[in-house]
């Protein structure tokens, strides 16, 4: 229903703010109001006219409640923001919009690089430098200069520059020079190494264009590489090979051809190196250590990064080697950068209403989100506004993402709706502006860097969400800027370990003497009869293996359920995570529309049948799921304020129970129970931290229902600390599950990845700033509710429909445990309710 201004008859305007009040504005005269929440419009526009008609409500509107109520910012504190500055029409508009908080504005001066030394002087082969000298190169940038000495001397390097800086040309010059100082013919000297097929062809034509013409010869070779191509790198191989660290792990262990031709290699580059974290980055800790296993010259290494906190400590346990780091710089330009906490609308809303700003004015904009999810929600909101938008991430076909790409670069398409596959360095062209939810700050300066990369002035927006993080950034945006995102690997993860040791011995018999700092896993398959003794060398038994070899998937542990649309395969899931998206009525994105799962294979079978549904179906699923924690062997222990906490290995039993359907557009907290009719199962090994929280005594004592209040504040606690550690541990909540095991003050948080991924040992080594920030998001938080709200205790993660939620009984227990308060670990008690 549309409702009329009393005093100009244009419309009104009716949103609920961000701590449950209801505002009215009119977009024409201007009046405003701000009442007490309804859920009934009607109700709110009646009152409204009762103050109106009282002389209650004046064209001054109420700005001065509105700034009191952290709802937006007075105009002075913002034109006090602005400075000096002149932030063009678009920025403006966003700004005193007086639909947002804008906690931070600021123009982004991108100063020129710093200059190095000519082509001439840094002593490069004749080719190479007419080749520079024909492109109008110059002179190189600092960075460059330096990467390029240690590089041809022979140093281990990082380079660690943004986006767009020239790192590729760093690294290529130093590696063409070697080639051309080296006796290669017939042999692979170089290994250029990136983490997708997408991007690796993106980069191979710049790589071929430059290595031609100076007589060095470069293939791609992948999954993708066909027949006639890998017969002829194979006969005849290149100096360089283009490729991924999928493509090495499955040649070294088969002992293909190609696996032969490796053993040349002299000299390994990986682009994207931040990329390999977690499962994946474990998994290629060894895919190199299984390389230099074979290679019959000692490997050179060479990092490209994007800016990290950490780069050379990440870098040198992922190479396992001593390297140099080399900092650069990126673009010069400027960016209008703007951080909003939408105070009167969804994140969503706001991200939406930002891309319909941008492309209304013809600005090609990039629109990132954290999740498939909300990148699909996103673009289909923004398509009901008419924006030219397509959404870009994994799961879908790389046909169809190709295309997006390609339509982006051609201008057919205004905008992308992505996740962080387009964080990479694939090529789609201009970009003038980017819009992003919630990240760490170097990451995001990474989206920034996709922004008027030609010198023309960008824009980039900060959405703070429905959250506790974005609820603490709103009050502390410095802080924001000091929340560097920390990476992580974890080379003893089980079950990493336990397979790569499998895939070493097919790649080459283990000797005796042979990886001693693996010898209790080499006992483990001895005994199991996955490898067996000949000639005192171990070798694997295949019979046994193989189907283990063929499964695996470096890049996650754990099968996935292929999902079929009409018979024809449309994407896949990984497990478990696969249970709570497509268990049976689930409602599963795809490529910008809503599918409804029919029927689920698992657990005999990996499939999932979805059917197309009406565009105006009302809802979306979130699973109902619940878990059971068992503490298997402690790896440390220490103090934390007055709590012990210890580092462990657990055993997590999940099941996924139900659903709720949650209504199209609404902020994601609750919705309709529906109980599966055959609940779903599964098992996994996993790593995490148990701590035992004081108990919350002032709450309890008031409560009625004491039980409930204690229960409810530790599940609060749960979600509080993980939500609000994001930023603090490197983003890596997304990364991480918890319990709260009813009213027995036990709190677990562990990885979600099978086996373990470090998200859990980056927050135990940071656990004293989660737990203090988790205590301030509660506190500053002002919301009235019991339960809490999204912005401070409500998690989008929780299985339990966000029920079992007491925000007063978390803040006591949060205030305890940060003034030192002593507690002991204690044992589960049965009949504890596991909360998630």
């Amino acid at each position: 229903m549309k409702f009329s201004c009393p005093k100009c008859k244009s419309k009104i305007e009716i949103q609920k703010t961000f701590n449950k009040k209801m505002h009215i504005l009119c977009s024409t005269c201007r009046i405003e109001d701000l009442l007490e929440f309804s859920k009934n419009h009607d109700e709110v526009f009646l009152e409204f006219l009762s103050r109106y008609d009282k002389g209650l409500v004046s064209e001054k509107g109420i700005s001065e409640n509105l700034k009191e109520e952290g709802i937006v910012r007075d105009e002075n504190e913002i034109r006090k923001m602005i400075g000096k500055n002149q932030p063009d029409e678009i920025t403006e508009t966003v700004l005193f919009s007086k639909r947002d908080f804008i906690s931070q504005y600021k123009i982004l001066k991108h100063p020129p690089p710093i200059m190095g030394c000519s082509v001439e002087k840094i002593g490069l082969e004749d080719e190479t430098a007419k080749f520079l000298k024909k492109n109008q190169i110059k002179n190189f940038y600092k960075f460059q200069e330096e990467a390029i000495k240690e590089i041809t001397f022979g140093e281990n390097v990082i380079i660690e520059a943004p986006t767009a800086s020239g790192k590729t040309e760093a690294f290529l010059i130093p590696v063409i020079q070697k080639i051309k100082n080296t006796e290669t013919e017939g042999n692979v000297f170089a290994v250029f190494v990136y983490p997708t097929k997408a991007l690796a062809r993106d980069q191979y034509p710049k790589i071929q264009n430059f290595a031609e013409k100076v007589g060095i010869e470069v293939k791609v070779f992948d999954g993708d590489t066909n027949q006639n191509d890998r017969r002829d790198i194979l006969d005849k191989p290149p100096q360089i090979i283009i490729t991924n660290f999928d493509v090495i792990h499955f040649h070294l262990w088969h002992q293909t051809k190609f696996s032969s031709l490796l053993t040349t290699v002299k000299i390994l580059i990986v682009d994207e190196a931040h990329v390999y974290s977690g499962i994946f980055g474990s998994n290629v800790h060894y895919i190199i250590k299984r390389l230099k296993r074979i290679a019959s010259n000692k490997i050179q290494f060479v990092a490209a990064s994007a800016t990290l906190e950490d780069a050379k400590q990440f870098c040198e346990k992922l190479f396992d080697v001593k390297m140099k780091i080399i900092h650069g710089s990126g673009k010069k330009g400027e960016t209008d950068f703007v951080m909003l906490f939408p105070s009167l609308r969804t994140q969503r809303a706001l991200m939406v209403d930002l891309t319909k700003k941008l492309t209304e004015k013809n600005h090609k904009t990039m629109v990132f989100s954290n999740s498939h999810l909300n990148s699909e929600l996103l673009a289909i909101q923004a398509k009901k506004q008419r924006v030219n938008i397509k959404v870009h991430r994994a799961g879908l076909m790389a046909n169809y993402r190709k295309s997006v790409e390609n339509q982006f670069k051609g201008d057919s398409l205004q905008a992308i709706s992505c996740t962080p596959t387009l964080e990479l360095g694939i090529d789609v062209g201009n970009v003038d502006g980017v819009i992003s939810s919630t990240i760490p700050v170097n990451r995001l300066i990474q989206r920034i860097g996709r922004a008027a990369r030609k010198g023309q002035r960008g824009y980039a927006f900060l959405a703070l969400g429905n959250d506790p993080i974005s609820q603490y950034y709103k009050n502390h945006p410095d802080d924001y800027f000091e929340d560097v995102e920390r990476k992580y690997i974890d080379p003893k993860n089980p079950f990493v370990e336990e397979f790569q040791v499998l895939s070493m011995a097919c790649d080459k018999p283990i000797s005796k003497h042979e990886l001693k700092e693996h010898k209790e896993i080499i006992r483990h398959h001895l005994a199991q009869e996955n490898l067996k003794m000949e000639n005192n060398r171990m070798i694997p038994n295949f019979e046994k293996i193989n189907s283990t070899l063929n499964d695996y998937s470096i890049r996650g542990i754990g099968k996935s359920i292929d999902i079929f649309l009409n018979d024809r395969k449309v994407g896949d899931r990984i497990l478990p995570i696969a249970l709570e998206e497509l268990h049976k009525d689930a409602i599963y994105f795809l490529a910008g529309t809503r599918y409804r799962v029919k029927e689920l294979g698992y657990p005999k079978k990996k499939y999932a049948k979805i059917e197309r549904i009406s565009k105006d179906y009302p809802y979306y699923t979130k699973a109902l799921t619940e878990e059971w924690p068992t503490i298997e062997e402690v790896f440390e222990q220490r103090q934390v304020l007055g709590m012990k906490v210890a580092f462990c290995k657990l055993h997590i039993k999940k099941q996924v129970y139900g659903y709720v359907n949650i209504e199209l557009g609404q902020e994601v907290t609750q919705g309709e129970k529906v109980l599966l009719d055959e609940p779903l199962d599964y098992d996994f090994i996993t790593k995490g931290i148990v701590f035992h929280a004081p108990r919350p005594l002032k709450e309890i004592q008031e409560a009625d229902d004491e039980d409930y209040v204690e229960a409810s504040g530790y599940h609060a606690t749960e979600h509080v600390v993980i939500e609000g550690s994001n930023m603090i541990t490197g983003g890596v909540s997304q990364d991480l599950g918890g319990i709260s095991l009813g009213t027995s003050g036990l709190i677990f948080i562990y990885d979600g990845a099978i086996g373990g991924n470090g998200a859990s040992k980056a927050l135990y080594d940071r656990f004293e700033k989660a737990l203090e920030r988790g205590m301030y998001i509660i506190k500053e938080c002002p919301c009235k509710n019991e339960s809490g709200c999204p912005r401070c205790t409500f998690s989008y993660r929780c299985g339990n429909n966000n029920e079992y939620l007491h925000k007063n009984s978390s803040l006591e227990i949060l205030q305890r445990i940060n003034s030192g308060e002593k507690t002991e670990l204690v044992d589960p008690t049965e009949g504890d309710r596991p909360l998630v």
